[in-house]
This record gives structure tokens, C-alpha cells and sequence, in this order.
């Protein structure tokens, strides 16, 4: 039994999950401090209101804190910003220069008859029986 359990401790996938939730969460610790630091602050700034948590109503004696929620909003919608523009645009940018489209076989060329892919030294198509040049 405890072979078992190592023998499913050391598969790559849980390995792989292990490292992936480390550095998640540096990561989105990482992403908290931007936003936090950097990007709330610019905009309480711009905007002159740096807390939006004292914001409340009372209705029939119950409080209504609807500021918390305004600052939640803004928090995720910074957050959601923050990863959008930081990690995913510039990972989309990597993968698209890395995955460019291979240049087109130069053992081949395109038969002028009937469009179909033969061999560049054919003399014939072999789909239509055009003389290529």
C-alpha cells in the first residue's frame, strides 16, 4: 500500500499540480501588492475618494455597508484588469511569435490547372495530366 502511495505521489501530474498551486499563489500575491499598491492608489487619486467602505444607508433599523461592496468591485475588476493586461496580452504576444506559421514545403508547388499541391520537379500533374513547366 504505502508503494501505492508513492508510486501516485511521484506521477508528474500531482507534481505538476503542486508546483502550479506554489507559485499561483506567489503569483496572486504578487498581482494583490499591484493592485493594492500601485493601481488603488492611482486612482484614488484621480478620482479623490480613496475608500469607498463608509458608504452606507439604514432602511427599517438594518445598515446597508454598499461601500464595501464598491471597493470589492473595484478590487476585482482592478485584479481581473491587472492579469489581463500584465500576464495575458504579453503570454498571447509570446505564444504568437513563437507558433509562426512554417514557410510553405519547397519540395512542392501548385499545379496551374487544377490548383492541387505536386512535386516541384513533376513535368505532369498527377491529378489533372497538365504539362507543368
Amino acid at each position: 500500500m504505502f508503494k501505492e502511495f508513492k508510486q501516485f505521489l511521484l506521477r508528474g501530474n500531482v507534481v505538476d499540480l503542486a508546483v502550479g498551486v506554489v507559485i499561483g499563489a506567489s503569483f496572486g500575491t504578487i498581482v494583490t501588492a499591484l493592485v493594492s499598491d500601485l493601481l488603488t492608489p492611482l486612482i484614488a487619486a484621480l478620482v479623490k475618494v480613496p475608500d469607498f467602505s463608509g458608504m452606507a444607508f439604514t432602511l427599517n433599523g438594518s445598515h446597508f455597508m454598499y461601500g464595501h461592496f464598491i471597493n470589492a468591485l473595484f478590487s476585482f475588476l482592478l485584479v481581473a484588469g491587472a492579469v489581463f493586461f500584465f500576464v495575458i496580452k504579453p503570454m498571447n504576444l509570446l505564444v504568437a511569435r513563437a507558433h509562426k506559421e512554417a514557410p510553405a514545403d519547397p519540395a512542392t508547388k501548385k499545379c496551374p490547372e487544377c490548383l492541387s499541391e505536386i512535386p516541384r520537379e513533376a513535368k505532369r500533374c498527377s491529378h489533372c495530366a497538365q504539362i507543368v513547366g
